[in-house]
């Protein structure tokens, strides 16, 4: 089978086609044929060799940490799957090729309303912001405040926490990604680059701050995500695109009670993948299927475009979700 591989690390012009091995199926793993997969910041920072795949290192190192395409062999004590379906899923890498295996307990079902270009961008923004929205357990009519809104995470963010019951207060860079992150549900959208960020928040809450923060930044907005938070509030760290370390006011978490959380899903042992697969199987997927969520896509490439896609990224130009189309 085809696909990119990183035989070293640099600029977008690293991605290098290569003819490696199929994966061979073994008991409870499904082969894929792979229609499509998405690209991510991960895999932006693995080309550069800041985020290396998840011991066992793999034979070929080749980026992409979703996909979606069709099943085109079952192997032993598989049940549920079966050739010809049309199946997404979450990867610790391998999405850039023509074909993957993965484990039956990791992979979901494509509705019939999505395309497999739409699938592709479905599973790394999906699950994260539904474990996201999970961890800092927020409920009905809180205000929560969502940076990043218009990336792929940002945008399943916005359209999760409305169908929860949220208030959102979201941040972008544009006017044009401001506009469409108002149209996924967002209350109150701020663009960074002409308003701050805080401000939007006292003025919406009346003073009293978010109950939640769910930050795609890390460093640059650590202090006044801190003080964005509401008594008791909990902030989750899902990215880190704006710096890793950040000076920390114990004082304030301590009198205020805050909550800090760190959150990535790359690294987690498989069974807790798997919990996460059925959790969102259960409780996002029929909104999927029903069009009351969509992935947003910004623009779908075929993957012999892939350094350009990647470019686009590192630009910041997107809109939601970058697919590679593979097959």
């Amino acid at each position: 089978m085809r696909a990119i591989v990183l035989e070293q690390y640099g600029d977008p012009e690293v991605l290098t086609f290569r003819e490696v091995p199929d994966p061979p199926v073994g008991p409870g793993t499904v082969r894929v044929r792979i229609a499509a997969t998405a690209l991510n910041r991960a895999d932006l920072l693995q080309r550069r060799g800041l985020y290396p795949p998840p011991e066992p290192r793999p034979e070929w190192e080749i980026p992409g940490l979703e996909f979606a395409g069709i099943v085109d062999q079952v192997g032993p004590g598989v049940a549920g799957v079966r050739e010809g379906d049309r199946v997404m899923g979450l990867l610790p890498g391998g999405g850039y090729a023509e074909a993957v295996v993965t484990s039956d307990r990791l992979l979901l079902p494509v509705p019939p309303s999505l395309s497999l270009d739409e699938a592709a961008a479905v599973p790394e923004a999906t699950f994260t912001a539904y474990d996201a929205l999970e961890q800092i357990a927020v409920r009905l009519g809180d205000w929560v405040l969502i940076h990043a809104a218009a990336s792929g995470v940002g945008t399943m963010l916005v359209q999760l926490a409305r169908r929860m019951g949220l208030r959102i207060i979201a941040t972008c860079g544009s006017d044009a990604k401001a506009e469409a992150v108002r149209a996924l549900g967002a209350d109150v959208v701020v663009n960074y680059r002409r308003t701050d960020f805080l401000e939007a928040v006292r003025d919406a809450t009346g003073g009293a701050g978010v109950a939640g923060v769910l930050d795609l930044v890390g460093a640059e907005y650590f202090d006044r995500n801190l003080r964005a938070l509401a008594v008791g509030g909990r902030m989750i760290i899902i990215g880190t695109v704006g710096g890793n370390q950040a000076p920390l006011n114990l004082g304030a978490l301590l009198s205020r009670r805050l909550h800090l959380i760190g959150t990535a899903l790359r690294s987690r042992p498989v069974e807790e993948k798997m919990l996460l697969t059925q959790k969102v199987r259960r409780h996002v997927l029929p909104d999927l299927a029903a069009g009351r969520i969509r992935p947003v896509i910004d623009r779908v490439y075929p993957w012999t475009e892939a350094a350009e896609a990647h470019r686009r990224m590192e630009a910041n130009l997107n809109t939601g979700k970058i697919v590679l189309h593979v097959a």
